[in-house]
């Protein structure tokens, strides 16, 4: 587990380091020499104990292999020259996942980007769980994204029953993706952020098929408002004509009359009138 410690402050050893060098230059001047030698030996020794951590940086510290804690404090420090530092960033950081060919819930393969958020914040995990943690990063979201692509459909024309699609559903299916990335990434002391999609499309080789079907589903639904309308108006005009009086229909002429009206109503081309002269039977 994460230890947090607080390191001596640097500027006090800085003083005793330099006083330390100084000492041993005025042996070396009284001749000295071995007194000198000794001092000036600890004064150098004692120069790797000294390091800098800046904001949003930690400090993870070792003693011949053991871990001894973690510095998350800024400031210039002094420990053990012994002990080695290894520097990670805390700052948060963010990447654009390139879009990735996956199969949805029923099989379609289509292409997924994403964005995720993130920040270290366990440094122990970090630095000892994983090999790379950047590395593991992107890794275990690919395979995140894979995961949860398997849990939708990009849309439900061909799975009606399915209530949050990939493309509809986006607050749950950002919802999950996050929920997913953290817990593969927590096992490596990072914490999710944010993750999101902010690319969605069927993979080139089915694209145009599903292009055309969605044009078609949508045709489809314009022509079937198209004829709902029709015979409404088509009916409102029959009614107003024999409320009105203004010339009595048989049934053929009713059937006439609608098939023409239909026709123009539905047709997605102007109409051409045809001026008949004649009587209404020619």
């Amino acid at each position: 587990m994460e230890k947090i410690i607080k390191p001596s402050s640097g500027y006090l050893y800085l003083f005793l380091a330099l006083a330390g060098i100084a000492a041993s230059i005025y042996l070396f001047t009284q001749e000295l020499f071995l007194l000198g030698a000794i001092l000036l030996f600890i004064s150098i020794i004692c120069l790797p104990g000294f390091f800098i951590v800046e904001p949003n940086k930690a400090v993870v510290m070792l003693l011949f292999g053991e871990y001894k804690g973690t510095v998350k404090a800024y400031g210039f420090f002094w420990v053990n020259p012994f002990m080695t530092k290894k520097k990670i960033s805390l700052r948060v950081r963010n990447f654009e996942n390139k879009p990735v060919k996956v199969n949805d819930k029923i099989g379609n393969p289509v292409m997924i980007g994403t964005i995720v958020v993130w920040q270290v914040e366990d440094t122990f995990k970090t630095t000892f769980d994983v090999e790379d943690y950047e590395n593991f990063v992107h890794l275990q979201t690919d395979a995140a994204v894979r995961k949860m692509a398997g849990l939708f459909s990009y849309d439900n024309f061909e799975d009606d029953h399915s209530e949050i699609t990939l493309r509809s559903g986006v607050e749950e299916v950002n919802h999950s993706l996050e929920q997913e990335i953290s817990d593969r990434l927590n096992h490596a002391g990072i914490k999710v952020i944010e993750a999101r999609i902010s690319h969605l499309a069927y993979a080139s080789e089915i694209a145009s098929a599903m292009l055309q079907r969605q044009q078609a589903t949508a045709i489809v639904a314009a022509r079937q408002k198209i004829v709902e309308g029709a015979v409404g108006m088509v009916e409102m005009a029959l009614a107003d004509l024999k409320m009105k009086d203004i010339i009595e229909f048989d049934n053929d002429k009713k059937a006439v009359m609608v098939s023409n009206l239909m026709v123009v109503l539905c047709s997605d081309k102007s109409a051409s009138p045809v001026l008949n002269v004649g009587t209404l039977n020619q």
